[in-house]
C-alpha cells in the first residue's frame, strides 16, 4: 500500500519491485540515491505522471516495467538518463495519440536497442487499437505528396515496423544517390 516511492532503499540495491502499490506519480531524483539498480518494477500502481527528472541517476538501469498504469503519455526528458536500458514494459497503459505520444515514440526509435512493448493507442476513439508507431507515420500522409518525394506515392498505413524501417532505407539510399541532404525537424 506504498504510495510513494519510500526513501530509505538501500544504496547498493541492483532490484527494486514496488509493483501492487498505490504509487500514483513519480516525483524528480526519487531513484537518485540508488544509482545501482538494474531493474526496476513498477507495475499496476496507478502511475499517471512521471516527472522529467523521476530516473535522474538511474544510469545503470536496464528494465523497467511500467506496464499496468494510468500513463498516457511521457514528457521530454522522461527516458534521457536511461543509457543502458534494454526492456522497457509499456502494456495495458491507456496511452493517448496525440502530439505528446511523440517524445516516447522517436526516444524508442532512436534507442533502437530497447525492446519494448505494448505502445498502442487507447484514445483518442478514432486511434484506439492503432500502434503508436502506426498513428505517428499518418503524419506523413497529410504532408503534399510533391514536397516529399522520398515517400511512396500510395502510402499504406498500415505497413508494419519492419516494412516501414525497409522503406526508410531505401529512402535514404535514394537521397543519397540524388545527392540531396534532407532534415526533419519537429
Amino acid at each position: 500500500d506504498l504510495k510513494k516511492v519510500p526513501g530509505n532503499i538501500p544504496p547498493d540495491i541492483v532490484k527494486l519491485d514496488l509493483s501492487n502499490n498505490k504509487i500514483r506519480q513519480l516525483r524528480a531524483k526519487e531513484f537518485e540515491d540508488v544509482s545501482e539498480l538494474k531493474i526496476l518494477n513498477l507495475n499496476s500502481n496507478g502511475i499517471a505522471y512521471i516527472d522529467p527528472a523521476a530516473f535522474s541517476g538511474l544510469n545503470n538501469l536496464e528494465e523497467l516495467d511500467l506496464s499496468n498504469n494510468s500513463l498516457q503519455n511521457f514528457e521530454y526528458g522522461v527516458l534521457e538518463d536511461l543509457y543502458f536500458l534494454k526492456i522497457l514494459w509499456l502494456r495495458e497503459n491507456p496511452w493517448r495519440c496525440d502530439y505528446n505520444i511523440h517524445y516516447l515514440f522517436y526516444w524508442l526509435k532512436h534507442h533502437y536497442n530497447v525492446h519494448y512493448n505494448g505502445l498502442e493507442c487507447k484514445m483518442p476513439e478514432e486511434y484506439k487499437g492503432w500502434s503508436v508507431g502506426k498513428y505517428v507515420r499518418s503524419y506523413y500522409e497529410e504532408c503534399p505528396k510533391d514536397k516529399l518525394p522520398i515517400y511512396p506515392e500510395a502510402f499504406d498505413l498500415d505497413k508494419d515496423d519492419e516494412e516501414w524501417e525497409r522503406h526508410k532505407e531505401q529512402s535514404v539510399q535514394t537521397i543519397k544517390k540524388h545527392g540531396v541532404i534532407v532534415t526533419v525537424i519537429g
